[in-house]
């Protein structure tokens, strides 16, 4: 339905002092800090996670080499979807002079909107990364049993489920310095940085922004800070939805991915029947994990 005269109606009255209501700022882009970012040229795309080689092992003089093989472990898939709003006006309001008044404001809303969807859409991994959301090996995106090609397992969630603090974080550190490669490989994973909930932000910067321990007189330093364990510090995502969870981006390439089919499109026309104007916005993108190991987590103690 266009936006007609009636509902714009106070836009015509004098004395008006100010219009409100879609100026609003909008959170922006918090996905690029937990995602890479790739272009794509396909409806959707697939991610094949190799095995490499296990541990070379002694050659006897005089005694054949030993040849290896590598195998693929699983394949990840991302399915674009497509993303896409828009209003119109009608041409009575046009002829009023509203859309003139009017179309920046709208347009906002429409960009905000359309933001709002796409962070949504990149916290719904983790968000549901503890029950329903699996990655490409079949098992929750976060799991102690992540099974490799040699049979062990890696884990990239706590043993034991706990909320955020000193010994929780440090905890994940160890459990990330832990992760191997499909043929049991030690691969030096490092914490990158850590993703919470505006609820925690508070807890998160006496952690990683503090020279001593929280919460104790013995002035004992903050090893956390002084190890550099978490070297790129803590960023907050308005878009998660329990506050007790929290997440560490590892190192780890590949991880959790953004492919961008077809970028932000904005585009205007008039409809020849009724001479509303229309004005849309468009983009195709999907969000995925191709190796769980890019990012840790906590669904909190409760």
């Amino acid at each position: 339905m266009a936006i007609s005269r009636s509902q714009l109606l106070k836009e015509l009255l004098p004395g008006l002092n100010a219009l409100f209501g879609l100026e609003y700022q909008k959170y922006e882009d918090e996905h690029a800090e937990i995602y890479e970012t790739e272009n794509s040229e396909r409806s959707f795309e697939e991610e094949v996670k190799l095995s490499g080689f296990g541990a070379a092992p002694v050659k006897n003089e005089g005694s054949a080499i030993q040849y290896d093989t590598a195998q693929e472990a699983f394949t990840a898939r991302y399915n674009h979807e497509t993303v896409a709003m828009g209003f119109s006006i009608t041409e009575e309001a046009m002829e009023d002079n509203l859309y003139d008044a009017l179309s920046a404001r709208y347009t906002k809303a429409l960009a905000r909107a359309m933001a709002y969807t796409k962070q949504t859409k990149s916290a719904s991994l983790l968000n549901n990364g503890f029950t329903t959301f699996n990655s490409g090996d079949g098992v929750s995106l976060f799991n102690t049993a992540h099974s490799t090609v040699e049979g062990t397992n890696n884990s990239n969630r706590l043993a034991t489920d706990a909320d955020l603090n000193e010994t929780s974080l440090e905890q994940a550190v160890i459990d990330i310095a832990a992760f191997t490669d499909e043929r049991g490989l030690l691969i030096a994973a490092r914490p990158r940085k850590l993703i919470v909930p505006p609820a925690l932000m508070f807890v998160a910067t006496r952690l990683l922004e503090t020279d001593l321990r929280t919460g104790t007189a013995d002035n004992d330093i903050n090893a956390v800070r002084s190890n550099g364990s978490i070297p790129e510090g803590y960023r907050v995502n308005h878009y998660l939805t329990d506050a007790d969870a929290f997440f560490v981006v590892t190192d780890v390439p590949n991880g959790l991915k953004h492919f961008v089919r077809t970028a932000m499109q904005t585009s205007m026309d008039g409809d020849f029947d009724t001479g509303n104007v229309r004005y849309k916005a468009r983009e195709r993108y999907s969000f995925g994990v191709s190796d769980p190991l890019g990012i840790f987590g906590s669904p909190g103690a409760s």
